[in-house]
């Protein structure tokens, strides 16, 4: 069968595959394709590499829902992969596709991790500082490049519980790392509190950060971010100094 990969092909995509899935929390499925012809090989050289991966779940608790990855020609170490690892002697780079669904949002949001972010800080709600305790946070991708809150939040200090609404549009910043929200519009709800409003923009930047995606090895830096309905998108270039390998 001339299309099957060879031996070291093989071996290089298991490594591969067992490092990326040792950073990861949770993984549904991964693919890691290594082309190359064991001539090049011998001399350190791989046309390509795809990865490609569903539900993965990063730090934070954050759930991705595809990624997939694309590199061109990668040098690397040719005694490391007659071991069976991917060892690049040069950096190289590749395009990248990040799916999330509004399920994996709602997810995070709803994390121990974003929970405890939120109620670190004192906040001003009518000029009285407050801690805040989320009690449910939802997030939705209505379309329109738009995306939407709503929340119901517990003023630990007075107890009453506080609802809140708004929708953004989500901006990559020029360095593609971070992303922020503009064009705040509110809902029916009273803007009751400009900082618990604030809090919850930067806990939605937190949580769409591009180093949440980051692997070891591998940088991200957004290039465009596409809202649709029910799901966001980014296309990325990556930086690629190191594959993970077993």
């Amino acid at each position: 069968m001339p299309d099957s990969p060879g031996l070291g092909e093989q071996a290089l995509n298991k490594a591969a595959e067992i490092g990326l899935s040792s950073q990861l929390d949770q993984v549904e499925n991964l693919n890691v394709d290594v082309k190359t012809d064991p001539l090049k090989l011998v001399q350190g050289e791989v046309d390509a590499v795809s990865i490609e991966g569903e539900g993965l779940v990063m730090q934070k608790d954050l759930r991705v829902e595809e990624l997939k990855m694309q590199t061109g020609s990668v040098a690397i170490n040719p005694l490391s992969a007659a071991f069976g690892k991917i060892e690049l002697t040069k950096p190289t780079k590749g395009s990248t596709r990040v799916v999330l669904t509004e399920d994996d949002i709602n997810r995070a949001f709803n994390s121990e991790y974003i929970r405890s972010q939120l109620q670190t800080h004192k906040i001003d709600v009518n000029g009285q500082l407050m801690t805040i305790i989320p009690q449910h946070i939802d997030f939705h991708l209505p379309g329109n490049s738009k995306v939407a809150l709503s929340a119901s939040i517990l003023l630990r200090e007075t107890g009453e519980t506080q609802q809140i609404a708004f929708s953004a549009v989500p901006k990559v910043s020029a360095n593609g790392q971070t992303v922020s929200l503009e064009n705040v519009e509110y809902g029916d709800t009273q803007e009751i509190s400009p900082d618990l409003t604030k809090a919850l923009i930067d806990a939605t930047s937190e949580i769409l950060n591009l180093s949440n995606f980051n692997l070891e090895g591998m940088t991200l830096r957004v290039k465009q971010l596409e809202v649709e309905t029910g799901k966001l998108i980014m296309q990325a270039e990556a930086y690629v100094e190191q594959i993970p390998s077993a």
